[in-house]
Parts: C-alpha cells; structure tokens; sequence
C-alpha cells in the first residue's frame, strides 16, 4: 500500500478556466472527451502516452440532442501527480481548437485533492463489463486491490425518464449508462458513486480512480454535489 498512498499524497489537480475566443456561447458536443484530449495534445505533445493524466470533461449547459454550451466560463481540470504540474502549464495562453470549437485558455490554479466521504465519477469502464451487476461486482473488486474495502459503491439512478445522452439501449434502464467514443470505438460505462470513505481512501481514490480510459475522463472521482 506504500505506493498507492505516496501516490495520493502527491496528486493534485491542475486547473485552467477556458472560455469562447469569440464571446458569446460555445457548442459542444456533450461527448467530447477523445477530441479534447487531441487538443491538448497538438499543445502538449508529451500528454499522448502519459497514462498518469486524467482529463476532466468540460461542464456547460445541456441543450439537448448530445450538445452543451460554455458560456462565459468554464474549467479544465487535468489530475496528475505534482511533478508532471510544469510540463501541462504551457496550456495556459492558447486557444483549444475541439473540432472547431475554439476555447481560450487563463492561467491555472494547482489545487490539493480535498478528503469527502462522498465522491461520484460521471463514467467508470471497465473492459468486459457493460451489464450492470456483473460491473458493479468488477468495481468492488478493484476498489478492493487497492485497498478500498469498507466503502458503499453504487450505480447512480437516472432521475428523468428522457435521458440527455443515448446509451445503446434507449435510455430506459434504472441506472445512468454512458458512452464515449473514442476514435471510431464506442466504450460503455456507468456513472458510479462511492460512499462511507475514510479520508485517506477518499484521497486514494481521487488520485487513482477505477477502471480504464483516464484521460478520457473515465474513472475520476469528484466529490459528490448533493442536490
């Protein structure tokens, strides 16, 4: 457990605001992490094989039909351990150009991991589980190897009968399914809550998250907005 937990003591996460280069209101398409992602890239060339980043999506709000809009503010949050913070600073001052999609990026905050006991990732995959019982029992048992034992997972419930975001079934199941492309392959998850963490769990999974598909935003947990 060594490891794991120096690794948690050193991860924060890197934020820079972005907002549209030409004002007014930016459309986004609600899955747009692997073109993110190419953004950043063409910016920091380093970040295409650095599997310790996560990539946050960006929050805007939903118009429906698989669009979002970022108005006059909005957050990229790039999670990665405190000695990768130098390399990423560069992002600050370009514009990210998300399948013509032009944000202007500001100059960004480094921010500590913060300890709750409730935390929520937006999407979890993990590879050869797409059903939710048989997902479910996956991400115990990663929790599990390291060294999450005591926490309460849940599936996250779908509030609306009319989901925003189609889930290769009609969005009708209990439970929030979500997709991201990522090139031409199509990854299947589910938004995942954990609860009853103890500080230093909920800051080992913060750092280290579940499953695959990371700088993707896949498997990153944040705490949890109670509504």
């Amino acid at each position: 457990m060594s490891e794991p937990l120096t690794l948690a003591s050193r991860t924060v996460d890197l934020v820079f605001p972005v907002t549209p280069v030409e004002g007014g209101t930016a459309i986004l398409p609600v899955d747009h992490a692997y073109p993110l992602f190419a953004a950043l890239c063409r910016i920091v060339p380093q970040l295409h094989g650095d599997r310790h980043v996560g990539i946050t999506p960006l929050a805007g709000r939903l118009l429906g039909e698989r669009r979002m809009a970022i108005d006059r503010w909005a957050q990229l949050i790039l999670r990665m351990p405190l000695e990768r913070v130098a390399t990423f600073l560069t992002i600050a001052g370009n514009v990210l150009d998300i399948d013509g999609t032009r944000l202007a990026v500001g100059a960004p905050d480094v921010r500590a991991l913060r300890p709750v006991s409730a935390l929520r990732s937006r999407l979890v995959v993990i590879r050869g589980f797409t059903e939710p019982e048989p997902f479910l029992t996956a991400a115990h048992a990663q929790l599990a190897a390291i060294g999450i034992r005591d926490a309460t997972v849940r599936l996250v419930p779908r509030r609306a009968a009319r989901p925003w975001e189609r889930d290769g079934r009609g969005g009708h199941g209990p439970w929030i399914r979500r997709t991201v492309r990522i090139r031409d392959h199509e990854v299947v998850g589910y938004a995942l809550d954990v609860e009853g963490l103890t500080s230093a769990d909920s800051l080992l999974l913060q750092a280290i998250g579940i499953g695959g598909r990371r700088r993707f935003g896949c498997g990153l947990f944040l705490p949890r907005k109670e509504r």
